[in-house]
């Protein structure tokens, strides 16, 4: 982990997280901490690497999510070396089914 990021107010922002209770509650809480464009990002990336991890080429990555070479490849460097948070969050999720959303 970086100890640039291990900060109080990181680990609170976490903690935040974490406490959201379904993707509805993602939705309200990172629409209000977050631009559209840094959200769809972040999910771009994540994209990225579960495509990457399903041996997608760079070519096919970039046509599919519109991700530069730059990018996968900063992704790509995240998942040969990096904390391996991209993979566990992979692992939990792959035989997840799709949430409903919850609003009424």
């Amino acid at each position: 982990m970086n100890k640039k990021i291990k900060t109080p107010a990181v680990e609170t922002l976490f903690k935040a997280i974490i406490s959201l209770e379904n993707v509805d509650e993602c939705f309200d809480f990172f629409e209000d901490l977050a631009t559209i464009n840094e959200i769809l990002s972040l999910a771009q990336r994540f994209e990225v690497a579960s495509m990457l991890r399903e041996h997608k080429t760079y070519m096919e990555i970039a046509e599919k999510t519109g991700a530069s070479t730059a990018t996968i490849s900063r992704v790509n460097r995240s998942l040969n070396y990096g904390n391996d948070g991209y993979d566990m969050v992979l692992e939990r999720i792959k035989d997840t089914p799709e949430e409903k959303p919850n609003k009424a």
